[in-house]
């Protein structure tokens, strides 16, 4: 252990080990910092946009497109996702209402959340809520989703243990 004495306010500093190499001065200097103990200029005027005068609706956020995922057939394969609540993905498209009227009471069953990948209106979405009553269907963007589980097609069931149709 080494022991060297700094006389700017006579601390002692104490190197525990040291391994070489190349200052770290070039990159602080990049940084151009103004030295220590100079006031900081406040920063330039900032324009801060208006709040919205009425609450953000669930209308708002359509249509929901998701470039990723279309209409089609789902191979089944399983999957390892402990603790995933049931998730379910749906367009506003003939393919998805069907299902979704197949499947309602077992969706229903599994407590499973619905995301709308693909509707364009409100009253899309109200289609698709009057055929599975008691079941929560929300508009989301699916892209993530499909490229994280590789998933091209909908309608389709995700649980904690596979992919299916």
């Amino acid at each position: 252990m080494a022991s060297l004495t700094v006389s700017a306010d006579d601390t002692r500093l104490i190197i525990v080990e040291d391994r070489g190499g190349v200052s770290a001065l070039p990159y602080y200097q990049a940084l151009d910092l103004p030295p220590k103990g100079t006031p900081i200029a406040p920063p330039a005027h900032i324009e801060v946009p208006e709040a919205p005068s009425q609450p953000f609706r669930e209308a708002d956020m359509l249509p929901v497109k998701s470039a990723l995922l279309s209409p089609g057939r789902v191979e089944r394969r399983s999957i390892q996702a402990p603790g995933l609540q049931p998730i379910f993905l749906v367009g506003d498209d003939e393919l998805s209402r069907t299902w979704l009227r197949q499947r309602a009471a077992s969706l229903l069953a599994l407590n499973a959340i619905g995301l709308v990948v693909n509707v364009d209106t409100a009253q899309g979405l109200a289609r698709l809520r009057d055929l599975a009553p008691g079941l929560t269907l929300s508009p989301v963007s699916g892209d993530d989703l499909a490229q994280r589980l590789g998933v091209r097609h909908y309608p389709t069931l995700i649980t904690p243990t596979g992919i299916e149709q």
